[in-house]
């Protein structure tokens, strides 16, 4: 009985009603409906309403923009003027009539809260609008429908021009290059994140969650805290170069990074406090720039002392008790050229390490390989130690050259080294040795540089030097210490 009420209250409406479905297909319509648009309830229920009505102007666009709306939000919306062409039925002469509408669209949901039904109210304007058109007097009195008319047209376009101006807003924000969040309520849930600030949270959902929710592992980093205190009691926070520990995505580890930020207090009319206004800029890569430069800056200073500490002791050792003017200057540009070559090889490493091998072959490359043999693993030397040993070696390689093996036409040079672990340090032991014939001892040891041997293995790289100097033979040992060390396969030369 009810439902027979009911759809007696629905026809006998004089306002037209039609309901939609979810999919905006017909299911009712009242007869008002049907003499506005010139088509039965036959016609329409089962069918599509822009199958029926197509329009891909702008009236088109606006209604299915409206319809979106409700079966998103859940709640009603209204267009206040509306122009939508109606086509007519055949025996009405076919073609198009323009009609205008003010249309209300109101949800109808199921138990769990979907929106299941749509229904429209329509009020057909038309005859208003034409009456307006056709009134071409000036100064002449209005009619109430006009004034309502003019109304409707000025609440609709209002309404436009606002969701224009609200979109092309929410857009710049949206598309900023710093971070930008609005947290509503003492929960500080997420109402709006631009892109920069989802990028930097990876990602993640977060409209509708609370910033505990959408981002738990910043607990414990005083931004909760903060939030918190902006909120109830309106103060202000920022920062600059913070550090914080946050996923780049939602499942994978905190990583470090370094924010610009300002938290600000979002006032109501009444001046009450009701979100916080979230800006922020991220800063790790050029914070982490900057600790890069002050590390190289740091190092190069280091770097720098070592080499003049090296080139004093150098001219102290080349110029120390000299009898030849000649000879020392020769000594000692040929020290500083080695040193130079050393640096060269660090440099083509970006000063992480040079190859105990690659200093040998350059400070060897002047004798014949057939009477040269180099045994041992290649080892990754740090700095200090490859320009130290570099040194010794331009010592060694000098002396065999002017005094030893290579002085003569058939001495031999036989370079061996081995890398062994001692307790939580490496060792490196390296052997020269020299194969002379008929070289007096005399020879040998004069201008050698031991005191510069000495000072470097002994006093600057804290290891022990042994020579064994004789007739025929020249043994030169030493062990040294080394840091980041790195062995690979066993090569021979």
């Amino acid at each position: 009985m009810k439902s027979l009420e009911f759809e007696r209250l629905f026809e006998a409406l004089p306002s037209p009603y039609m309901v939609l479905d979810s999919d905006l297909r017909y299911v009712a319509v009242n007869r008002a409906y049907e003499n506005a648009v010139m088509r039965t309830r036959a016609d329409l229920v089962g069918e599509k309403l822009f199958d029926m009505f197509p329009n891909e102007g702008e009236g088109g666009r606006r209604l299915t923009a409206s319809f979106d709306e409700v079966l998103k939000s859940g709640a009603p919306d209204t267009i206040a003027f509306i122009p939508y062409e109606i086509p007519r039925p055949a025996e009405a002469g076919g073609g198009f009539e323009q009609r205008y509408w003010t249309a209300t669209h109101t949800p109808l949901k199921n138990v769990e809260g979907k929106v299941e039904f749509i229904i429209q109210n329509t009020i057909d304007v038309t005859e208003i609008v034409r009456l307006k058109e056709a009134s071409s007097v000036p100064f002449r009195a209005v009619p109430s429908e006009l004034a309502l008319l003019k109304h409707a047209q000025n609440v609709e376009e209002a309404y436009q021009t606002s969701v224009s101006q609200a979109e092309e807003f929410r857009g710049l924000f949206r598309q900023a290059p710093g971070m930008i969040a609005v947290l509503q309520g003492p929960d500080h849930v997420f109402t709006f994140v631009n892109d920069s600030y989802s990028r930097f949270i990876g990602g993640r959902d977060t409209i509708g969650r609370s910033v505990r929710a959408a981002i738990p592992e910043i607990e414990g980093q005083g931004f909760f805290e903060m939030l918190d205190e902006v909120y109830s009691k309106g103060r202000s926070f920022s920062g600059e170069g913070v550090r914080v520990m946050i996923r780049s995505q939602e499942q994978a580890e905190p990583i470090e990074s370094f924010i610009d930020f300002s938290y600000n207090p979002i006032r109501d009319a009444a001046g009450e406090i009701s979100g916080v206004f979230v800006q922020g800029f991220d800063r790790t890569e050029s914070i982490r720039a900057a600790q890069r430069q002050r590390v190289l800056i740091d190092e190069l200073n280091h770097r720098v002392k070592n080499t003049l500490s090296t080139v004093q002791a150098m001219a102290r050792q080349s110029f120390r008790n000299i009898t030849n003017p000649e000879e020392a200057r020769y000594a000692f540009e040929a020290r500083i050229m080695a040193l130079s070559q050393a640096h060269d090889v660090l440099s083509a490493r970006r000063w992480e390490a040079a190859g105990l091998s690659v200093l040998l072959r350059q400070e060897l490359a002047g004798f014949d390989p057939a009477r040269v043999r180099m045994v041992g693993p290649e080892v990754h030397l740090t700095s200090k130690s490859a320009i130290a040993l570099a040194m010794v070696f331009h010592e060694l390689a000098t002396n065999a050259n002017r005094h030893g093996a290579m002085a003569t036409a058939a001495g031999t040079l036989e370079v061996e080294w081995t890398v062994s672990e001692r307790g939580a340090r490496r060792h490196l032991a390296v052997t020269w040795r020299e194969a002379l014939e008929d070289a007096p001892e005399r020879e040998l040891t004069s201008g050698f540089g031991v005191r510069m041997l000495k000072r470097i293995i002994e006093g600057e790289l804290a290891g022990t030097l042994s020579l064994d100097l004789g007739n025929s033979s020249l043994i030169c040992r030493f062990d040294v210490a080394l840091s980041e060390v790195d062995e690979f396969e066993i090569s021979a030369a």
